[in-house]
């Protein structure tokens, strides 16, 4: 099995920085797409950015400009930066994986159990 750990998350300013991590661990054969979602109170989880393998990177455009996703291929670790943080960015943040299973030749996705983040003054 894989588990996915993040971490990093907590209580910050407006205008203040954050960065989180993940780590995948267990029995992988190899990382693919690795991104974030985040989900606030009372709303459905949505898509925040995600790294291919290679390094190609998408973003929504709420955080295009203030958020960076980047990842370490050695350690399945994937981070996000996150500056000039606002209320609204408000969430629980999860991290995804898809993960290469040699034995069904599939790609399977993984998520992470969660971390708050919480902008307030």
């Amino acid at each position: 099995q894989v588990q996915l750990v993040e971490s990093g998350g907590g209580l910050v300013q407006p205008g203040g920085s954050l960065r989180l991590s993940c780590a995948a661990s267990g029995r992988i054969f190899s990382v693919y797409g690795m991104g974030w979602y985040r989900q606030a109170p009372g709303k459905q989880r949505e898509w925040v950015t995600n790294i291919t393998r290679g390094g190609t990177t998408n973003y929504a455009d709420s955080v295009k400009g203030r958020f960076t996703i980047s990842r370490d291929n050695a350690k399945n670790t994937v981070y996000l930066q996150m500056n000039s943080l606002k209320p609204e960015d408000t969430a629980i943040y999860y991290c995804n994986a898809d993960v290469f299973e040699p034995l069904s030749v599939t790609m399977r996705p993984y998520w992470g159990q969660g971390t708050q983040v919480t902008v307030s003054s």
